[in-house]
């Protein structure tokens, strides 16, 4: 059954699912779950807008969203001991949610199962649920911040304020909740982490940091933004997402750790498992080419791996989740037995 409604400008189309939960492959484990397919937050950078050749949607990336229909999650206990990530693909509180409530629907499914939730969102929505998410045991909140300059933010996403991020990410702090200042994706030459982690440093458990990625339709946009916008910056993003030079951001690694140390903050290469840190000394997280981290286990030594585009496109499709009908089903099964 599929149902669409025009929203202004947001194609909302209704769409069923037979489970909600995904086997995660993410560096943070566990499982994904991803209430809508699309998001209208509309980041320019987002990597999940490639996911529209499998869905059938031609609409412009963050001018749709399928609002998933699932049967309740069986056996949520199941899942206990497990992390469970909402919003690997997708945010869980874009503004649809307060209208569809999803998010609060999974939340209230798995409440009591014994899962380790992490939700990462671009919204201060996340705030109507602090009560719920007060009972739920192990909670983290990571919101995605990469810049402290409101004209920058707009021109890349159509999500809050940082202002508010900020200040949403403070009353879960303060209601006891565990958070996460994710800074991603580091823009080079723009994003100053370093400014961002003084913002935010009281408020939050860990400090993430992944480098931008550049792949597939939206980095033609990106290179053209910064040609116009910041002309200074071409050779550098030419050196970087042309000639796959990784000297900048093994550079910003040492700049991580530098910080980290001069704060006696904790510097490491994936956050697991579970734990709080002391006020104002998050832990520092060194996400960048995060594809190279998983298993890791914090040892400090990365796993090189060998990326083709197919690769890439059938590791994100499993975050995805969007087999929500036999047909997309029929040409994703089509697509991973010809890579």
């Amino acid at each position: 059954m599929e149902e669409q409604v025009k929203e202004s400008s947001i194609l909302i189309r209704e769409v069923e699912t037979k489970n909600i939960m995904t086997k995660s492959t993410l560096p943070v484990g566990g499982y994904s779950v991803n209430p809508y397919v699309g998001c209208t937050h509309g980041c320019k950078y987002c990597y999940a807008s490639f996911m529209k050749r499998f869905t059938g949607h031609t609409e412009q990336w963050g001018t749709f969203l399928d609002v998933k229909r699932w049967p309740a999650i069986k056996n949520p206990w199941k899942y206990r001991g497990q992390r469970v990530v909402i919003g690997s693909v997708t945010d869980g509180y874009n503004p649809q949610e307060e209208q569809f409530g999803n998010t609060r629907r999974i939340l209230e499914q798995l409440k009591g199962s014994g899962a380790e939730i992490l939700i990462c969102t671009k919204s201060d929505l996340v705030v109507r649920d602090l009560e719920l998410l007060k009972t739920m045991g192990k909670v983290t909140v990571s919101w995605s911040i990469n810049t402290l300059d409101e004209q920058f933010r707009a021109d890349m996403d159509q999500a809050v304020s940082i202002e508010r991020r900020i200040a949403a990410m403070k009353k879960v702090y303060d209601a006891g909740i565990r958070t996460v200042c994710f800074i991603s994706p580091v823009f080079p030459g723009i994003t100053d982490f370093e400014a961002i982690f003084e913002r935010v440093r009281n408020q939050c458990d860990l400090v993430w940091l992944e480098n931008l990625n550049l792949r597939g339709g939206f980095k033609k946009d990106i290179m053209d933004y910064i040609q116009e916008k910041y002309p200074d910056l071409v050779s550098l993003y030419d050196a970087i997402y042309n000639k796959k030079d990784r000297s900048y951001f093994q550079m910003l690694e040492q700049k991580a750790k530098r910080l980290a140390g001069n704060n006696h903050c904790p510097f490491v290469d994936n956050e697991l498992p579970y734990g709080r840190a002391e006020q104002g000394h998050p832990v520092i997280v060194d996400y960048f080419y995060h594809e190279e981290v998983r298993g890791s286990e914090n040892t400090g030594k990365r796993r090189m791996v060998q990326h083709n585009r197919q690769e890439i496109i059938d590791e994100k499709e499993t975050e995805y989740n969007i087999a929500y009908d036999r047909s997309a089903q029929r040409r994703l099964s089509r697509i991973c037995r010809t890579s």
